[in-house]
């Protein structure tokens, strides 16, 4: 009996002369992977994350839709497809536009696309930087967008979480603690978990680097070092 062929082989294997086939376990399904020919379903999950900045008196809105690939098998995974950004703010829709543009079609290339965070976090813009909420440093307003990117990426598993061991935890838990008491809390700076004195941390890029035991430590990643 000839069978016809009519879709591209991505996968083979030798069977040994002495090798049964069972008909009942049928063809094995080839894992699919993403790539830009991959045709997008009428339906996709996502999410929108809202970034207000004082670069602009209105909010920014970034959505992000992600694909299923091999769903309902042990391969399942989920992958950035589609971004888009939105805001009643016109001054930066023209490049916002591109962006938008250029993103998505890294995300259906496939491969590694995690990079695009840190391309995007070393943005610096020629104005200057500010403080996020919390004391987090953003160069730029490209900075920020990569930054919700990376935390969609994280929330749906494709890049892993940096944490801290226990012991690490319990260290930075005594010395907020220690350095909070007397303290008052500055709400809408944000720098309400760090001492006022707090210096900007190179890796992570938060307002909570004090001077401990002869070292400057900071309190929200645990970076340290010693002249």
């Amino acid at each position: 009996m000839a069978i016809k062929i009519d879709k591209k082989i991505v996968a083979y294997s030798v069977v040994k002369p002495d090798a049964s086939l069972s008909p009942a376990s049928g063809p094995t399904q080839a894992v699919q992977q993403m790539h830009e020919s991959v045709a997008r379903p009428e339906v996709l999950p996502g999410a929108t994350y809202k970034v207000k900045t004082p670069l602009s008196d209105h909010a920014l809105y970034i959505t992000i839709n992600d694909i299923v690939l091999n769903p309902g098998t042990e391969h399942e995974v989920r992958r950035p497809f589609e971004i888009f950004i939105n805001s009643k703010a016109m001054e930066h829709f023209q490049w916002i536009v591109a962006l938008t543009r250029i993103i998505s079609a890294v995300f259906r290339k496939g491969g590694d696309v995690t990079f695009l965070v840190e391309e995007m976090r070393s943005v610096f813009d020629p104005k200057g930087g500010y403080f996020k909420k919390g004391g987090k440093y953003m160069p730029s307003l490209v900075a920020e967008i990569g930054d919700v990117i990376e935390s969609h990426m994280r929330s749906i598993g494709l890049l892993k979480e940096e944490g801290l061991d226990e012991h690490q935890r319990k260290m930075l838990v005594e010395q907020r603690n220690k350095y909070e008491v007397g303290m008052k809390a500055i709400e809408d700076a944000g720098e309400n978990s760090f001492p006022r004195e707090a210096t900007l941390g190179g890796k992570c890029q938060t307002k909570a680097v004090i001077v401990m035991d002869g070292c400057l430590t900071c309190l929200n990643c645990g970076d340290s070092k010693c002249s």
